[in-house]
């Protein structure tokens, strides 16, 4: 229920900002949900919220932000461009408005710091879409870190190839830029499996990295490809390899080694395909997956799509938390620990030293235009 009538409405009265792709997985997950309804839909672009609306049968479709909130909502989902995300969060936190946000939360660490304190003070709950979590495989490497299998995470390894093409870029302006889009590879792609890996192994203490643009430098001025070695609080180490390079992509990985000396993985083969337990090495349940024929990377849509499953079963979650007044499993404040490593991240890149999340302060990311080889300025 809404923070303003905990106990006035029979149906939660769902919102939906953000009118273009990744938004019609939040409206069919909402709909799979009892007691809940999808009432408003809201876009800069008029036409587009008005289609939205027709396609999936919602009865009000605005441009206005005050005009949306006029409708009662108890719970928004955010599916705009980054850089907006902070002023609508803020917008629904003083209506009273619960929040689940596409990731990342904001392109910067003040802005996602102010969201999260916003929704704090508001009583409301902020939730941000990592429905990678979500995955059978996922929560199967949680299981064995928590019931001791494991022993102690003390080594985590990411990697994220991805093939994207010219028209990635090209076809949706605000790709590309340091300015809406927030980074390349890293905040874009590579984030569901920081996310992922901060999951299993905590928060990071230390990184460095270096980052170039190879192979779309005349059509992006940040990161194509990315590295980082990351140590944890907790004494462990972590690599991350990211890219957007490769033709074709040979797909995305998290695993993490215990100090039992165990090893379990997942593999996401092809892009957007539920992840499978590739690696389980550990002693009397060992296996290995096989290996996989070489398939052609599938279009954005079709890994929307694939995705949608996980949208529903983290919407299913966050629905339930906003019921029993209790916080999302993916919070704000977690999409915000993310985000002070990925900005430590590309300080390491511009600093060329070693950098600590809690010490990259308000300036953390800092950009120039194009000719800066892929690198945060």
């Amino acid at each position: 229920m809404s923070a303003r009538e905990p106990a006035n409405q029979p149906a939660l009265r769902v919102g939906i900002i953000g009118c273009g792709a990744i938004a019609g997985n939040h409206v069919l997950a909402y709909r799979a949900q009892p007691q809940v309804e999808v009432v408003a839909c809201l876009d800069a672009d008029a036409e587009r919220a008005e289609a939205f609306a027709a396609e999936h049968g919602i009865g009000t479709a605005t441009t206005d932000l005050e005009n949306f909130f006029a409708h009662d909502v108890d719970v928004v989902s955010v599916c705009t461009p980054h850089p907006t995300h902070e002023q609508l969060v803020l917008a629904a936190a003083a209506h009273g408005v619960h929040v689940l946000c596409e990731k990342p939360l904001a392109v910067d660490v003040p802005s996602a710091e102010r969201m999260v304190a916003a929704c704090r003070e508001a009583g409301v709950r902020l939730g941000a879409v990592f429905q990678r979590r979500w995955w059978p495989a996922a929560q199967r490497i949680r299981e064995a870190l928590d019931d001791g299998t494991l022993g102690t995470p003390i080594l985590g390894r990411v990697e994220v190839l991805l093939h994207r093409d010219t028209a990635y870029y090209t076809a949706t302006p605000w790709r590309g830029t340091w300015a809406t889009d927030g980074g390349g590879v890293l905040m874009t792609q590579a984030i569901h499996y920081l996310d992922l890996l901060q999951w299993y192994l905590g928060d990071v203490d230390l990184v460095m990295a270096a980052a170039d643009t190879y192979r779309h430098g005349e059509h992006i001025e940040v990161e194509d490809t990315l590295v980082a070695t990351l140590r944890f609080t907790n004494g462990a180490m972590g690599q991350l390899v990211a890219s957007t390079a490769l033709t074709p992509g040979l797909g995305l990985r998290v695993a993490v080694t215990g100090s039992t000396g165990a090893t379990v993985g997942l593999l996401e083969y092809p892009e957007g395909t539920e992840a499978v337990n590739d690696v389980w090495a550990v002693p009397g349940a060992a296996a290995l997956a096989p290996p996989v024929a070489l398939l052609p990377d599938a279009d954005l849509p079709s890994i929307n799509a694939a995705l949608a499953p996980f949208h529903t079963l983290q919407i299913a979650e966050f629905v339930t938390a906003v019921r029993e007044g209790r916080e999302p499993g993916v919070t704000g404040e977690d999409a915000l620990r993310s985000l002070r490593t990925l900005a430590a991240v590309y300080a390491a890149v511009r600093s060329g030293r070693p950098e600590r999340p809690d010490a990259t302060g308000p300036d953390a990311i800092e950009h120039e235009g194009p000719g800066t080889g892929g690198a945060p300025r």
